[in-house]
């Protein structure tokens, strides 16, 4: 009895927490470079002073899934997509590092090249600054060239060169914001060995129909979770009813 109401309780919540997981996971289907969220759970025993009769089910997440997403074909200068294995490197606020796949790059009034969400790109001197009336292209290996424009062609300037990286999968983490960092909170080295494809995008990772299985199969576990729970109050309900006869 005791188990069974600690077991029902604990599922029905970390459900619900899976639940959103998986919700937030389709709603992030057509985004660029996204990777879904994996979640599993695991019984923990309660220890306390009592009998060992306790078990808490709690939500042992995962992590992320690596797979890569399919490569979409965009014709757009600022559009790079990572070919493999690699995390473009991003500048925040406060000056640390993050990572991310979505390489759908814009440019902010000052001409820093960013994300569409407003975050510098990083180069290896810091953000990027694209100066006015220029053609932007982006090598295979992250190198940021200009021509300038309504003149005569000429050489392309360098402007910078984007951080690629390759961390482990092991030693990096999501954040709340979608960004991924590194659990050690160090910069991750710079890798030559990651490569972009100019002109497309990377599509997320996420199997919609899988995920709407995954949906129907955990609010069915909740409804079994909801019923192990009335079980029990009505299998204490006739034991307390039993004990009063005494």
């Amino acid at each position: 009895m005791d188990r069974l109401i600690y077991t029902a309780m604990t599922g029905a919540k970390h459900i619900l927490e899976q639940q959103a997981n998986t919700s937030n996971n389709l709603a992030n289907a057509t985004t660029s470079g996204f990777r879904a969220q994996l979640n599993s759970f695991r019984a923990v025993p309660v220890i306390s002073d009592g009998l060992p009769t306790r078990a808490f089910v709690v939500d042992s997440t995962i992590g992320t899934d690596f797979t890569p997403g399919v490569l979409q074909q965009t014709a757009r200068d600022l559009d790079v997509a990572i070919q493999g294995k690699g995390w473009i490197a991003l500048q925040l606020e406060d000056g640390s590092e993050a990572y991310t796949r979505h390489g759908s790059l814009n440019l902010s009034p000052n001409g820093v090249l960013q994300t569409q969400s407003g975050v510098n790109i990083l180069g290896d001197g810091g953000p990027i600054s694209i100066p006015p009336d220029v053609t932007v292209s982006i090598a295979k290996d992250g190198t940021v060239s200009a021509i300038a424009t309504g003149i005569k062609p000429g050489a392309s300037t360098i402007l910078g060169r984007i951080k690629l990286v390759n961390p482990p999968e092991d030693s990096i983490v999501r954040g709340d914001d979608g960004l991924f960092r590194t659990r050690n909170g160090e910069p991750a080295e710079a890798d030559a060995g990651v490569a972009l494809v100019g002109g497309a995008l990377e599509g997320s990772n996420v199997n919609v129909v899988d995920a709407m299985v995954s949906m129907i199969s955990l609010a069915r576990q909740f409804e079994m979770q909801m019923n192990l729970m009335k079980n029990a109050e009505a299998n204490a309900g006739k034991a307390t009813q039993l004990l009063a006869l005494v």
